[in-house]
C-alpha cells in the first residue's frame, strides 16, 4: 500500500483504499453528460471551439481547485489588526492554497471581458460559458465563488451610473478582468437584520463632493474586498446605496475597519467579518435627488439577478454530493455486495439524480435561458435546499465516514447550509414571489414559459408532457384562487404555492432537455428523468403510496447512472 504501514489485519480487499478515490483528481467536464448536453445545446457551432476549453477547466476544478479548497478550509483566512505600531490595519490574510487556486482561475477566468470577446467571434455565448464556470467552481468551493463573485456586477453596473468620473474609472481598474476579478462586496446586514430595511442605523451626510458614511454593518462577506456597496441613511430618513473603496481618493486608508472575522459553521475560504465604517468617504449610488431610490432599485434589481448565483451553488454542492456519493457506493461493499448494487442505495441514487438534474435545468434556463422576473426567487428556493438535502444523503451514503472531516461530504453539508440564508431566505423569496406577481403580473410570462417547454418534449412521452401541461393549468387556477384569500392566510400559503410552482417549472423544463437530446442522439434517457420527477411531484399517488407502480428507476438504473456520472 505505498508509504502507508500495513495493520496485521489490513489483508482484505475490502482495505484497499486506492478504490476509494472521491470526485477530487478527476475531470469534472468529463464526468457531467448533462453539462455537456447544456453547452452543446447553447453554444451550437461555438462548442467545437469551447469543448477543449471546458476539458481543461473541468481538470484544473477537479484537480488544483478542488485540492485547495480543503486545505484552505482546514487554515482560512485570518485577521492581522493591527500593525507593528499598533496602528489599525484591519488587513485579511488569505491563506496560499486561497492565492493558488485564485491565480489558477483567473487565468482560465470565463467571466474576463477578453474571454467573451474570443467566445463571440467564434460564435459561442459568453453567457453559457460563465455559467459553466460557475458550476464547476462551485462543486469545488462555494467559498471561492461568493469572494470572487459577491457584488462584482452590482459595484460595475452602479459605479458606470452614478459614480463621479475618476471614481468609476477606479472601479473599472478593480475590475478589469471582470465581474470575478476584483473581489467585491455587498455591506447590508446590521445588527437588527438583514431585510429590514426600516432598522437601517448606518448614516451618511453630504461632505463636498461626497460623502461620509458611519455605522456597522454585522455580517460582511469578502470583508477583505477593495470595492463595497453599503447601505445607509439619508439625513431625511431614505435608505440609498453607497460606493466606500479601501482608499480614499487622495489614496490615504479610508475609515474602513474591520472588527473581526466570523467563526462560520462553513464557507470558510470567503472571509465574512464584522465592519464599522467611521466618517468613511463614500459616493452615492442614486440619481439627484436622495430620496429618489433609483439607485436602490437598480441595487434590488441586481440582488434578485445575484440569487441565480446562490442558486447555482446550491446545485453545486448537490452535484459535488451526488458525485461522491456515486464514487463511494461504487467501492463500498456490505453484504457481500457493493453499495451500489443494492436495491434501496439505487433507489437514493436515482432519486438524488433526478432532483440534480432538475435543478440544474432550472439555474441554467435561468442564467442562459429567457429572463423571467419570478425566475431567480422561484430558482434559489428550490436549489439552495437542495443543496443542504444532497450534501446531508451524501453524508448518509457514506456512513460513519461521511460525518468525519477527512472525507469531503462533511465540509459539504457545512457549506450548504449557508445558501437559504444568502440573498434572502425562503420566506423573502415567497414575498419576492407576491411582489411579482401582484405588482407586475409576473406569472403570466412565467406560465407561457412553462407551456412552450412542454412543446419542445419528445413525442415518444406524450402521457408526461400531458401530465405537466394539466398541472400548468391547475397551477394557474391555484395563482387565481390564491389572488382572492384574506392578505394574512394569502400570506401564509405563499410558500406551498412557490414550491409547487418550482415543481411544475422543473418538470417543463426536463421535458424541454428531453426533446434536446431526443433531436441530437434519439435517446429517451432525458424523458426518462422528466417522467421520474413528475411522477415523485406531479403525480397522486393515492392510498396506496405508489407502492405498486413501475419500478423504472430500478430497472433502468444503469441509464440513469451512465447519463449522470461518468466515471
Amino acid at each position: 500500500m505505498g508509504r502507508y504501514l500495513t495493520e496485521p489485519f489490513d489483508h482484505s480487499d475490502r482495505y484497499a483504499t486506492e478504490r476509494y478515490q472521491g470526485a477530487t483528481g478527476r475531470n469534472w467536464w468529463r464526468c457531467d453528460p448533462t453539462l455537456r448536453l447544456l453547452m452543446r445545446h447553447h453554444l451550437g457551432a461555438g462548442f467545437a471551439w469551447a469543448e477543449p476549453r471546458l476539458d481543461r477547466l473541468g481538470s484544473l476544478m477537479g484537480g488544483l481547485v478542488a485540492e485547495c479548497a480543503e486545505e484552505t478550509d482546514r487554515n482560512p483566512p485570518r485577521l492581522e489588526k493591527y500593525d507593528k505600531w499598533g496602528r489599525d490595519v484591519s488587513e485579511v490574510v488569505m491563506p496560499p492554497s486561497f492565492q493558488a487556486a485564485r491565480r489558477a482561475l483567473m487565468e482560465d477566468n470565463f467571466t474576463a471581458p477578453s474571454f467573451a470577446e474570443e467566445a463571440r467571434a467564434h460564435g459561442a455565448d459568453p453567457a453559457a460559458l460563465s455559467a459553466a464556470w460557475t458550476y464547476l467552481l462551485d462543486q469545488a468551493d462555494i467559498g471561492m465563488g461568493c469572494a470572487l463573485g459577491t457584488g462584482g456586477d452590482m459595484v460595475v453596473s452602479l459605479a458606470e451610473k452614478y459614480a463621479p468620473p475618476d471614481v468609476r474609472e477606479r472601479v473599472r481598474e478593480i475590475f478589469a478582468n471582470g465581474f470575478y476579478s476584483g473581489e467585491a462586496a455587498q455591506m447590508f446586514t446590521e445588527r437588527t437584520g438583514g431585510s429590514d430595511l426600516a432598522a437601517l442605523e448606518a448614516t451618511a451626510t453630504p461632505d463636498g463632493e461626497a460623502w461620509s458614511l458611519s455605522g456597522f454593518k454585522w455580517f460582511a462577506s469578502n470583508a477583505n474586498g477593495a470595492a463595497f456597496v453599503v447601505l445607509a441613511r439619508l439625513p431625511e430618513g431614505a435608505v440609498a446605496p453607497f460606493l466606500v473603496l479601501w482608499e480614499r481618493r487622495d489614496g490615504s486608508r479610508n475609515g474602513v475597519r474591520i472588527r473581526r472575522l466570523k467563526d462560520k459553521l462553513g464557507t470558510r475560504s470567503v472571509a465574512s467579518a464584522e465592519v464599522e465604517f467611521a466618517e468613511a468617504e463614500a459616493f452615492l449610488l442614486a440619481g439627484e435627488g436622495a430620496g429618489s431610490g433609483s439607485g436602490l432599485g437598480t441595487m434590488m434589481r441586481l440582488t434578485n439577478a445575484s440569487r441565480l448565483g446562490v442558486a447555482m451553488m446550491g446545485v453545486g454542492v448537490a452535484r459535488r454530493a451526488l458525485v461522491e456519493s456515486v464514487c463511494y457506493a461504487r467501492a463500498r461493499e456490505a453484504f457481500g455486495r457493493p453499495l451500489i448494487e443494492q436495491p434501496l442505495m439505487r433507489r437514493k441514487l436515482s432519486e438524488l439524480i433526478v432532483e440534480v438534474e432538475a435543478a440544474q435545468a432550472m439555474v441554467f434556463d435561468g442564467l442562459v435561458g429567457p429572463r423571467l422576473r419570478l425566475a431567480p426567487a422561484l430558482i434559489k428556493l428550490r436549489a439552495a435546499r437542495l443543496g443542504v438535502t444532497a450534501a446531508s444523503d451524501a453524508i448518509e451514503v457514506h456512513g460513519g465516514n461521511g460525518y468525519i472531516e477527512q472525507w469531503p461530504v462533511a465540509r459539504l453539508l457545512r457549506d450548504a447550509q449557508v445558501n437559504p440564508i444568502w440573498e434572502g431566505g425562503d420566506n423573502i423569496l415567497c414575498l419576492d414571489v407576491r411582489r411579482a406577481m401582484v405588482r407586475e403580473s409576473a406569472h403570466e410570462p412565467f406560465l407561457a414559459r412553462l407551456a412552450a417547454a412542454v412543446d419542445q418534449a419528445p413525442p415518444g412521452d406524450s402521457g408526461t408532457a400531458d401530465l405537466v401541461r394539466a398541472r400548468i393549468d391547475d397551477l394557474r387556477k391555484a395563482i387565481t384562487t390564491w389572488s382572492g384569500l384574506d392578505p394574512h392566510l394569502a400570506e401564509a400559503r405563499l410558500f406551498p404555492l412557490a414550491v409547487y410552482m418550482g415543481e411544475v417549472y422543473a418538470a417543463a423544463l426536463l421535458l424541454e432537455q428531453a426533446g434536446w437530446a431526443d433531436d441530437e442522439s434519439g435517446t429517451d434517457r432525458k424523458a426518462l428523468v422528466a417522467r421520474l420527477y413528475a411522477d415523485a411531484h406531479l403525480t397522486d399517488h393515492g392510498p396506496l403510496r405508489g407502492l405498486d407502480r413501475p419500478a423504472e428507476d430500478l430497472d433502468r438504473f444503469d441509464d440513469l447512472l451512465t447519463g449522470a456520472v461518468q466515471l
